[in-house]
């Protein structure tokens, strides 16, 4: 039986995000543990987060669950979600600062107190609800989820890409912003895909099935 091992450092959606595996993918052993033994012989990794950066750099420092991540991106299809995925990064601009795990090169950025859209009216930060990703490639998680399909968002940071190239879905709020990044067995998005309904769904489903082949 295969198993996907969703990593809790006290920080992530971990119960809405292990029943949506288990929706999803019934035929593999979904475990949310923070043990090293046992994420890294887990077939594949998620690695959730919600909250502040800088507590969950400390966490996941605290617990040597950089370490572990460090050795999972090598060698197995490995999920960030959410803050899960900016703490991929290089360096965020939230809480004065904080250094990240550093696995893509960019910068986590705060959108700003005073974003408007292309009308003109003022846009609400944290950026919550409902909105439209453009694929910017044909990867494997993409597959049977239509272009311009909508996800939902909670979060006041957004990912500035280094580079291009990594960039596999981008979304718009007052500007442009990377919702998806991905790399080789390393895919991750700035929405929550176990609150974004069927295309959420699909989305975890096809990594549950995902050998980590990029495009």
């Amino acid at each position: 039986m295969q198993t996907i091992a969703i990593i809790d450092y006290g920080m992530g959606n971990l119960h809405s995000a292990a029943k949506a595996f288990e929706h999803v993918a019934g035929n593999a052993k979904i475990i949310v543990t923070h043990e090293a033994e046992k994420i890294l012989k887990a077939d594949r990794v998620v690695l959730p987060g919600v909250g502040a950066i800088r507590d969950c750099i400390a966490e996941i420092k605290r617990l040597g669950v950089d370490k572990v991540v460090a050795e999972c991106i090598q060698s197995k299809p490995f999920l960030g979600v959410c803050v899960g995925m900016q703490a991929l990064m290089s360096f965020s601009e939230e809480n004065n600062g904080t250094e990240c795990l550093n696995f893509f090169s960019g910068e986590v950025k705060f959108f700003g107190t005073n974003l408007h859209d292309s009308h003109g009216e003022r846009l609400k930060i944290p950026h919550m609800g409902w909105n439209q990703v453009q694929q910017k490639s044909n990867h494997p998680l993409w597959r049977d989820i239509k272009q311009s399909s909508r996800f939902y968002f909670v979060h006041s940071y957004y990912v500035q890409a280094a580079e291009q190239s990594v960039v596999q879905g981008e979304c718009e709020y007052g500007l442009p912003f990377a919702a998806a990044i991905g790399r080789d067995n390393v895919f991750a998005v700035q929405f929550h895909p176990e609150k974004s309904a069927h295309a959420g769904l699909q989305l975890l489903q096809n990594f549950s099935q995902w050998n980590g082949d990029g495009v």
